[in-house]
């Protein structure tokens, strides 16, 4: 039974990993910039705090205490929010910054520091036939403009305090992770949700036309939330550090994401391509050669299987704010 600190334990991917964590018996301590009654998913087995971690102080409070670190807290969300807010976006450099100082301070054992696919060298994927990227894609660097920026920065500091402090520092690339108790209205919502949120209310608006930003033609893998918490906590139980993959290889255009999910909807709608939104680089993949190899770990759920457990969720969710 370890005692584990969850930073971003109100966001997305912080709330699955807690539940596995307490599922598998250990103590958690929770702690989110949002408010509490603003947070996808609380459980009342664990501590919970409302708290702004890119305050020092705050940082090691919560370290107080505490074994191990997975720290999930930044300013994030799709293309639309981080194309809009870089500065915003690189602020969470002082998230990982006093997080790494207060658990090198306190004897931290294990510190996990979630980085994204878009700290990959966007020169790489201009195209949207993509091959797979590797980890050391990333360099020579020119990643995503702010929070592409953030993510490479922070894990060149992890990987500093591992060789000089010797803390046991885990570093992740996620790709496009999606799935239910997430985003999907607001601005911060991600391609799968927005995607699974619009066809909804053109149903339920009998709309017949459904807005894609850009041509569609751009090309992403995405990654179903139980595989990423399998894969993340495989890679903080290991002796490996990172950075690495954790993503689906299963690349599709939005038009082919958007064709699954018409038919989990059962709808065929006209598409008006909105050329002037946010949509990212041309074509992004994982490569999973390294995590195979490394902790024996691929993505088992498809894409189609996915969308469907998060359209059904999101569906439920619309339809309990229309019955309000």
């Amino acid at each position: 039974m370890t005692k584990i600190l969850v930073t971003g334990a109100g966001g997305f991917i912080g709330g699955h990993i807690t539940k596995e964590l307490l599922k598998r018996g250990h103590v958690v301590r929770c702690v989110d910039i949002k408010p509490l009654s603003e947070w996808y998913q609380t459980f009342d087995n664990c501590e919970n705090f409302e708290m702004d971690m890119t305050i020092k102080e705050n940082c090691f409070q919560m370290v107080d205490g505490m074994n191990d670190v997975i720290n999930m807290a930044c300013n994030m969300g799709g293309m639309g929010f981080i194309e809009n807010n870089k500065a915003l976006c690189m602020l969470s450099v002082l998230v990982n910054t006093h997080m790494l100082m207060a658990c090198k301070d306190n004897n931290i054992e294990r510190y996990f520091f979630s980085s994204s696919a878009c700290a990959y060298n966007t020169e790489l994927q201009k195209n949207s036939d993509i091959k797979g990227l590797r980890e050391i894609d990333a360099y020579p660097a020119m990643p995503e403009d702010g929070y592409g920026w953030e993510k490479l920065f922070s894990e060149r500091m992890c990987r500093h305090f591992l060789e000089d402090y010797g803390l046991d520092v885990k570093v992740a690339r996620y790709h496009n992770i999606y799935g239910p108790n997430g985003t999907f209205d607001g601005g911060r919502e991600k391609a799968p949700a927005a995607l699974c949120r619009k066809t909804i209310e053109c149903k339920l608006n009998d709309v017949d036309t459904i807005d894609v930003w850009g041509d569609g033609k751009q090309t992403r893998s995405f990654l179903f939330i139980d595989d990423c918490v399998e894969a993340t906590l495989k890679l903080f139980d290991s002796e490996f550090h990172g950075p690495i993959n954790i993503g689906s290889e299963e690349q599709v255009s939005i038009n082919q994401m958007l064709d699954k999910i018409e038919k989990i909807s059962n709808v065929k709608l006209k598409r008006n391509y909105q050329l002037d939104k946010p949509k990212g680089v041309n074509g992004r993949n994982s490569d999973n050669t390294l995590i195979r190899k490394i902790l024996g770990w691929d993505s088992k759920i498809s894409l189609y299987e996915g969308l469907e457990k998060t359209y059904n969720w999101i569906d439920n969710e619309i339809k309990k704010k229309h019955n309000q």
